[in-house]
């Protein structure tokens, strides 16, 4: 008499599932991402162009202006000691704003749609995610500053040709102050993300940011004048204006000065974002 011996089928959640590539969190892709990110949304674009038409086009407007003037033969008290590489940046307090109301947009535009908890969920460590939304942002801005400036410059040297604000490109300071002013855009717009990281509102970063830019220095005027020269420099929209104006003044500071105030005011806007991303929940 034989034995049949059965066999016992292995259940199937006691199989082994197959293996799973290991997921890594790298700098490079979340670079990547937030790259990603960044160009998927209507509003980049839109924004950034607008920065961009208002850097070339208001500069245009100044010069021509400026030109008309001369020619006609009346005396302008606002433009008789342009330049026509002020002419050409007097968009600049323009760009600024759709730069900077962008750099908003990119970190607190996370927190008002929930995307953020994606973000965090896919990167646990929090601080990459900021300083990866900072520098693509930041780049972008300041590449789309930079090529305005030269652009505005350009076309706005042309139409002062002849005229005593004429300059050109190899003229002492052109350059620097070109690339001062994508430099002040660019760091504009890492503060605007810092902003919109720190207080994780689109209205409040806005407000914050044209605060600081606008109306601060407007309210500094009303101080004693003794004050006013202690403090009025070191405001970050007249030290950004020091990295990229051509001509400096015992009230102003100079280029390098200047530089290292408004990167302190971005650290300080970094800091404080850092702190509250690491400090709180999203």
């Amino acid at each position: 008499m034989s034995t049949l011996t059965a066999t016992p089928e292995t259940p199937k959640t006691a199989r082994s599932a197959p293996a799973r590539p290991a997921y890594r969190v790298t700098g490079r892709r979340v670079l990547a991402s937030e790259w990603a990110k960044l160009w998927s949304l209507r509003s980049t674009w839109i924004t950034l162009g607008l920065g961009l038409l208002f850097l070339v086009a208001f500069g245009v407007i100044a010069a021509s202006r400026y030109k008309s003037g001369i020619d006609s033969g009346r005396h302008m008290d606002r433009f008789a000691s342009s330049t026509a590489v002020s002419l050409s940046l007097f968009g600049t307090n323009f760009a600024q704003l759709a730069l900077g109301v962008l750099g908003v947009l990119v970190t607190a535009g996370e927190y008002s749609t929930g995307m953020i908890r994606s973000t965090m969920a896919a990167v646990p460590r929090r601080l990459p995610v900021l300083w990866s939304k900072a520098a693509v942002y930041g780049l972008v801005a300041l590449l789309i500053a930079t090529v305005g400036s030269f652009v505005a410059f350009l076309v706005g040297s042309q139409i002062v040709s002849g005229t005593p604000a004429a300059m050109g490109l190899g003229q002492a300071g052109v350059v620097r102050s070109l690339l001062g002013a994508g430099l002040y855009l660019g760091l504009v717009g890492v503060i605007g993300t810092a902003l919109g990281a720190l207080l994780r509102s689109v209205a409040s970063g806005i407000s914050v940011l044209v605060a600081a830019l606008m109306l601060v220095p407007g309210l500094i005027s009303l101080l004693p004048t003794s004050w006013q020269g202690d403090i009025d420099p070191y405001l970050p929209s007249h030290a950004g204006e020091s990295i990229f104006a051509l001509t400096h003044d015992s009230t102003t500071l100079s280029p390098a000065a200047g530089l290292v105030v408004f990167l302190g005011w971005t650290a300080l806007a970094l800091a404080g974002a850092a702190y509250r991303l690491v400090r709180s929940d999203v």
